[in-house]
């Protein structure tokens, strides 16, 4: 009985810090574009949550499907918009960040095969703190607005 007592007494006690764990980042929304046969890169859409308590970055990205995933940006210069490659996308302590055309998104460079409309696309993005997160992603046919812009 005792030990029932105390350990009823430690989780009432604990509980606020059980409540205050990191949910982590989740992904929602995610995508990839389809592109036309002999295209040589597409990109990947998604909206980002960081549950952590803590922010949190996206530091690298993989597929089997490219030779090489890179985190990109649009950003101005000289009134143009161009896509710049960066080195991260950050995610503040409970917010979304959204991954969308003509802003944040991972770029899929030197596609080793086709991709085909509501196909699985495997993604995998690594966190700053060492972590990986895991993705099926499905391939979307996007038409009009930005067409491709070097997607």
């Amino acid at each position: 009985m005792r030990s029932l007592l105390l350990i009823v007494l430690l989780s009432c006690w604990l509980s606020p810090l059980w409540a205050a764990q990191p949910d982590g980042v989740v992904v929602h929304e995610a995508y990839v574009r389809a592109v036309p046969p002999g295209q040589p890169n597409s990109a990947a859409f998604m909206v980002l949550e960081n549950g952590d308590a803590v922010d949190r970055a996206v530091v690298a990205a993989t597929s089997p499907v490219a030779e090489v995933v890179e985190l990109h940006t649009h950003r101005e210069e000289g009134g143009m918009m161009r896509m710049r490659r960066i080195e991260r996308i950050a995610l503040p302590a409970g917010e979304q960040v959204r991954l969308a055309p003509g802003g944040l998104h991972l770029m899929l460079i030197g596609l080793r095969q086709p991709l085909r409309v509501d196909e699985l696309v495997a993604l995998e993005l690594q966190l700053d703190d060492g972590s990986r997160i895991g993705l099926d992603v499905p391939v979307r046919a996007i038409g009009g607005g930005m067409g491709h812009q070097g997607h």
